[in-house]
């Protein structure tokens, strides 16, 4: 079981971090998803200064990330990638656990 960040979605990561004064290694990158849209799931990140008594931990890139464990199922070996098209950008994320995806890509069902 992992969770993966690819270089680009590491690299944005840091610069977050680095703007909250959060750059000194103690950080956490939180993934985790809630109930929205009209598939089921959504995405939630966050940066966090500890985990909690209920997350397990991975480390991608040098990067330490945090999920809850009652979300495992849903995100387990999720690849997380950050890409930008003109102005816009985004996290987007590959996740082996879901079945279908709604049209506008903002939620999932598994």
């Amino acid at each position: 079981m992992s969770i993966n960040l690819t270089t680009a979605a590491a690299d944005r990561i840091r610069s977050f971090m680095a703007r909250e004064g959060l750059d000194d290694g103690s950080a956490f990158f939180r993934l985790g998803v809630e109930k929205t849209g009209c598939s089921g799931w959504g995405y939630v990140v966050g940066l966090e200064r500890a985990p909690a008594a209920n997350d397990k931990l991975f480390d991608s890139q040098d990067i330490k990330i945090v999920v809850n464990t009652e979300q495992l199922d849903l995100l387990k070996d999720t690849e997380i990638d950050y890409k930008r098209d003109g102005i816009n950008s985004v996290f987007a994320f590959k996740n082996p656990n879901m079945a279908a995806e709604c049209g506008c890509g903002e939620s999932f069902t598994v």
